[in-house]
């Protein structure tokens, strides 16, 4: 794997807005105060999602996409690219790992984070369609697509974007994590994040609890004691 030190710019593909809250904010946070660059790109706006009952359906997806631009901001991310594609209906096709092979070629990473496409029913929420359509389409762009020139010619031809192989991925809500990040110091940051996404959490009682919940049964699990919160991955060599 990379060393940490040579990482110096990370992508993060998710489905939705507020994905990459829930799953990995805390994480996000650590890397942008070690002065890693950190770029979003979200496959859709959330526009099929609930948002305030007075919202308009038409207004929900730029809503959705304000709130993640607010949330990214409290994890030091500035750069957050919609891709635009519809809510509630992705499957991993090939114009999708095209597009997604598009942002690797552009931001041309070290790291890349993004769903897993795994379907585990004991997390069910973890494991909605999108989530791992988007999960499939990434490893995809990952390996074959991006790295390999005569991949979506149009990419290099039209666009002049040259290949890109990403060294090491990493793979939210996997059943294999084997990778630990304490988050205990920023995990206020993580909260904030998510407090961003007022029309998906505004609602919701006791969300800071609960998170911190999940957070210390991870850090638990993966054995940085007790008191501690924790997100976990599953690493990938990709090179």
């Amino acid at each position: 794997m990379p060393d940490e030190r040579e990482i110096k710019r990370i992508l993060v593909v998710t489905a939705h807005p507020d994905d990459v809250d829930f799953g990995a904010a805390g994480t996000v946070a650590t890397w942008t105060d070690a002065g890693i660059e950190v770029v979003y790109a979200i496959v859709t706006s959330g526009d099929a999602g609930e948002a305030f009952p007075d919202t308009p359906r038409s207004e929900v997806g730029q809503l959705r996409e304000a709130e993640q631009i607010a949330a990214a901001k409290c994890v030091g991310v500035t750069d957050v690219r919609f891709l635009h594609w519809p809510d509630g209906r992705l499957t991993p096709s090939l114009e999708l790992r095209r597009d997604i092979s598009r942002v690797i070629r552009q931001v041309r990473p070290d790291r890349i984070l993004i769903p897993t496409a795994e379907l585990d029913l004991e997390r069910i929420y973890g494991s909605h369609p999108d989530h791992r359509a988007v999960g499939e389409a990434a490893i995809a762009a990952v390996y074959p697509d991006a790295r390999n020139p005569w991949a979506h010619p149009e990419l290099l031809e039209a666009e002049g974007l040259e290949a890109w192989t990403v060294p090491e991925t990493w793979v939210m809500s996997a059943k294999h994590a084997n990778q630990a990040v304490d988050i205990t110091d920023v995990f206020d940051r993580k909260v904030a994040a998510l407090q961003a996404h007022a029309s998906q959490t505004g609602g919701r009682e006791g969300m800071e609890n609960m998170l911190r919940s999940w957070g210390t049964a991870v850090a638990q699990k993966q054995g940085l004691g007790e008191n501690r919160i924790a997100e976990a991955f599953q690493v990938v060599d990709t090179r």
